[in-house]
């Protein structure tokens, strides 16, 4: 109502804002994403490994890994004069799945990041959204570039409905990150038509 006012008065009305979260396991590149896509300079709250995770976090197959995110990552991008993303990393280990809770409220939508070497740090994240009913994408993080499975083969395994679009993607680059972001919305306008039309 007040954007059309400002409109109608030749004022640029505001963009509408979309709060979308980054989520999965520990160490799928949850930072890295919203880094790679965020037009702003990130807000990181990483603190880096200590010994005294030793046993509580699970470093298998990540052990180059020597920060991780406490609280959120957070960044934003412009679609357009009309939209705007924000976007919440959530964190990754398990004694801080407690925020994802309040980082949910309000969200449109998710990414939820995979890594096929380890699929299973990432099932809580799609259970976590179905069980919510917030619509969600997987996005296959391909560290090094690869991808050795193809996108069918990863729905069976996490037992996704067809619905859930899955995407390869590599969470280093921008571009990437960006087409698992419009796989998002396209699947958000689908399901707000979809909503519509049956009303």
């Amino acid at each position: 109502m007040a954007g059309s006012e400002a409109s109608a008065a030749g004022t640029p009305a505001a963009p509408d804002t979309v709060k979308i979260l980054i989520a999965g396991g520990f160490g799928v590149g949850k930072t890295t994403m919203v880094g790679s896509v965020s037009e702003i300079v990130p807000l990181r709250t990483e603190e880096p490994l200590t010994m005294a995770g030793l046993g509580v976090d699970d470093l298998a197959g990540i052990e180059r890994k020597k920060a991780t995110t406490v609280a959120l990552d957070f960044g934003r991008i412009t679609i357009n004069d009309r939209l705007v993303l924000y976007l919440f990393g959530t964190p990754g280990q398990q004694r801080f799945w407690f925020m994802w809770n309040d980082l949910a409220v309000g969200a449109l939508g998710a990414v939820v990041l995979i890594d096929v070497r380890r699929p299973e740090a990432s099932f809580a994240a799609v259970d976590f959204f179905e069980r919510r009913g917030i619509p969600f994408v997987v996005g296959v993080n391909g560290f090094d570039g690869r991808h050795p499975y193809p996108p069918e083969e990863i729905r069976e395994s996490l037992a996704l409905p067809e619905g859930v679009p899955v995407v390869l993607c590599d969470a280093r680059e921008r571009e990437s990150s960006r087409d698992v972001l419009i796989a998002l919305l396209d699947l958000l306008i689908a399901s707000a038509v979809g909503g519509t039309g049956s009303a």
